[in-house]
């Protein structure tokens, strides 16, 4: 029952939360208000990704969507030369296995972004500020586009990274 791209943002953070805070201040490090993330994890607890009291994420389940589905329901959208921040396969950590064209990279459109490449719309619109304020929180979202948007190559690095990054049963 996930209905909005938010919900894997949410998902995202979750994946690094160690425990249940208030949903109050995790909402306000993604940018968005508590009754948005609430209702996210409530939906990704009726989509089975998520034990929405403990707010822990089903690491098998989430593994499983991220790697095999998430490209099929959020596909990347994709737009013109922008300037912005870096994703996909031209951010951490993938940059780090693969060398590419550096000047026709993917990036989150952003007026005070450092690299120009063709606008790749993030998965909410405050996920490039979040991002930005939390060096974890951007790898998983990159390596999320890297799932949504790579070729074959980019997105079995992806997959074993995220597979690194998901800790939590």
């Amino acid at each position: 029952m996930i209905a909005k791209s938010l919900d894997i943002y949410a998902l995202a953070k979750l994946t690094l939360e160690e425990s249940a805070r208030p949903y109050a201040v995790v909402a306000g490090e993604l940018g968005m208000s508590a009754s948005e993330f609430h209702a996210a994890v409530q939906r990704l607890g009726h989509s089975g990704l998520v034990e929405p009291k403990e707010r822990r994420i089903r690491q098998g389940a989430v593994r499983e969507f991220l790697i095999h589905g998430l490209r099929y329901v959020f596909p990347v959208v994709m737009g013109g030369l922008t300037r912005g921040i870096p994703t996909s396969f031209a951010a951490p950590p993938v940059a780090e296995f693969i060398s590419f064209d550096k000047e026709n990279i993917p990036v989150w459109p952003n007026a005070s972004g450092e690299k120009l490449g063709y606008g790749v719309e993030p998965l909410h619109p405050s996920a490039p500020m979040a991002a930005r304020q939390d060096a974890r929180l951007y790898e998983i979202l990159a390596l999320i586009d890297a799932l949504r948007e790579g070729r074959t190559r980019e997105r079995q690095i992806a997959e074993d990274e995220l597979l690194k990054r998901i800790h939590r049963a």
